[in-house]
């Protein structure tokens, strides 16, 4: 029943082969359960809660994708997104986590009625793939920055804004061990490297007394009621919060099709464009009204899930085996809480040198992209807002584009993103 369903003789593989291949994709993503609970947990948010949507969300959207596309495509709460919910909305703007639940369940549900026309490919050839990439960078930029902050590694200073935090101090040294950990790990290609970079340094942690050992391993799923269902659209349907509720979608949408592009070259997917790629379009933006409902940011298509598609994974039934196995991520709530900040924040640090590394793409010979692009990644991190680095990027590449008379750089799409941009600024 289950080869007939997913096609497996069609499409050459086997339920082994699938059920190795969706167990691969979870423990490369398993991290983002405590990982993205720490994070939106600082907007005061719950955390048992946030471990608990996010289990929950991440299954659904996983297997929901797995049977309506049939693609090996796993997804949860978006790095970066989940980043500017919380340091760039809530933290930044001043804005209630209802309202930035709000403005995720309106981007969300844009999306999944854009999902059912041309808009997509409206966007993507209105938009240099230059500029995509520049977003991804500065989206890595940005965590990274976070990332680096919360480990106190950099550190506010009062002549120059920032400056190097105390190395000496334990935590911090935690920080950057973690961080050694993990990018050795990732580095040799070990399968979960994340979440085993969390765990030897939480025992690291552990041993040497800076933080609590766990109460317990195993417990019964914390309730999401705290949080879920709690979005507020009335105070986010508001003219200043427009270019925000952009940024998501658009940001959201690059994102989704990058890391479809990257995982259907290597899986052979995706080459009639259209129906598979179509179908977990829609199943990816059906996930972020979903999320948006239980109390977590935008959901997304994981990239970790071209782990999977090397061992083999080619149907969506390696999706319904990782998001079958994400269950068990609910009962392990005493262990998330014993775990140091310091064995998260280096995650987000090497999240983001992942993304950033994009940039080795772009044609930095075009003076147009290049300056383009500067703005848009200097700008995420330093005005520590998403909004202002995209909208920047915009703006700039159509000013460029007309003051040198390059009228072929711009279309009806890039003019629009532009004035979106412009507005951005006046709102801010």
């Amino acid at each position: 029943m289950l080869e007939k369903f997913f096609k497996l003789k069609e499409k050459n593989t086997t339920v082994s082969t699938e059920l190795r291949a969706g167990f691969s994709t979870f423990l490369a993503m398993m991290y983002i359960v405590p990982v993205n609970a720490s994070i939106m947990s600082l907007t005061g948010m719950p955390y048992d809660a946030l471990i608990t949507a996010t289990a929950v969300v991440t299954i659904i959207a996983t297997i929901l994708n797995g049977f309506w596309s049939n693609t090996p495509v796993a997804m949860s709460v978006g790095m970066g997104l989940n980043a500017y919910f919380t340091f760039g909305l809530v933290k930044g703007m001043g804005i209630p986590w209802q309202t930035a639940l709000g403005i995720v369940m309106i981007s969300g549900i844009i999306f999944l009625i854009l999902s059912f026309t041309k808009f997509r490919v409206w966007v993507l050839e209105s938009v240099p793939l230059d500029l995509r990439r520049a977003i991804s960078a500065g989206i890595g930029m940005f965590i990274a920055f976070i990332g680096l902050q919360g480990m106190g590694f950099i550190v506010k200073n009062e002549a120059v804004l920032v400056g190097l935090g105390n190395i000496k101090d334990p935590n911090v040294l935690l920080g950057l061990f973690g961080f050694i950990i993990a990018a050795f790990l990732y580095a040799y290609r070990v399968k979960g490297a994340f979440i085993l970079s969390i765990l030897v340094t939480t025992i690291v942690a552990w041993v040497f007394g800076l933080a609590k050992l766990p109460d317990g391993i195993i417990s019964a799923p914390a309730s999401i009621a705290p949080i879920a269902f709690k979005f507020d659209l009335a105070s986010a349907f508001s003219l200043s919060l427009i270019p925000v509720i952009v940024t998501f979608l658009i940001t959201d949408m690059f994102d989704t099709i990058g890391t479809l592009a990257g995982i259907g070259t290597r899986a052979e997917l995706f080459k009639d464009g259209s129906k598979e790629l179509q179908k977990t379009l829609e199943a990816d933006a059906a996930a972020t009204v979903i999320g948006a409902s239980i109390g977590t940011s935008t959901t997304t298509s994981f990239i970790e899930s071209a782990v999977g598609v090397e061992e083999g994974g080619r149907s969506g039934l390696t999706a319904v085996f990782t998001g079958l196995f994400f269950i068990t991520t609910l009962f392990f709530l005493p262990l998330y809480k014993a775990i140091p900040s310091n064995a998260i924040y280096p995650i987000l640090v090497m999240v983001g040198v992942l993304m950033f590394s994009e940039l080795k793409n772009i044609n930095f010979k075009d003076l147009t992209i290049a300056i383009s692009v500067f703005v848009t990644v200097v700008l995420m991190p330093l005005t520590y807002s998403i909004t202002i680095g995209l909208s920047a990027g915009f703006v700039t590449y159509v000013v460029l584009a007309l003051l040198k008379k390059e009228f072929d750089k711009i279309n009806i799409g890039t003019i629009t993103l532009a004035i979106i941009g412009f507005l951005a600024f006046l709102f801010h």
